[in-house]
């Protein structure tokens, strides 16, 4: 049997902490994952706490940037994080673009997972076995020693299920980090 590693000191275990942006959608399936697994939560919002579906929630610990733009924070979270993980369902926004850009010119590792590779409708398809798309995203932390964790990918109006499809792989996601102890 597997142990649980949260009551490791912070330098020890694998990942510490997610970071998002509070959006709907992957944002906010990335932090409420990290909650329900006691994971610290943070990030960059806009001012205002904007979001496309009004100011986000005080239960998610986010910090306003000055401006109201998407964009600085987008940047800041990859900054402030070891990589980013982007998850996606199907095509790459526009907002997705521009994370993955601030993660290539600040020289930031980023992964992607690709929830859908077919049209199959489910989170997971014969050609996506949900275990070898969660080691692989664990194995990626592993090798690249990411302790804080940005996570994006679209928005809630992208697609009726990006939130709980995202919900899902990032609670089963973090359940299999927080189970293993962590590498010699």
């Amino acid at each position: 049997m597997s142990q649980r590693n949260t009551n490791l000191p912070a330098a020890d275990r694998a990942l510490t902490r997610i970071v998002s942006r509070g959006q709907t959608g992957v944002d906010r399936a990335a932090l409420d994952a990290g909650l329900n697994a006691g994971v610290s939560i943070g990030g960059w919002c806009p001012r205002g706490r904007r979001s496309e579906a009004g100011p986000i929630p005080e239960l998610y610990p986010l910090t306003e940037t000055a401006a109201r733009s998407y964009a600085v924070r987008t940047t800041w979270n990859v900054r402030d994080s070891d990589g980013t993980l982007v998850i996606l369902l199907g095509e790459i926004s526009s907002g997705t673009k521009l994370t993955l850009a601030a993660a290539r010119d600040q020289g930031k590792p980023y992964k992607v997972v690709h929830l859908r590779p077919s049209d199959a409708p489910g989170l997971f398809t014969t050609e996506n076995p949900p275990n070898d798309q969660i080691q692989s995203v664990v194995d990626w932390l592993r090798g690249r020693r990411i302790r804080v964790l940005n996570i994006a990918g679209p928005r809630g109006s992208s697609h009726t299920d990006v939130y709980s499809e995202a919900l899902e792989f990032m609670s089963l996601l973090l359940k299999q980090i927080l189970d293993q102890a962590p590498p010699d």
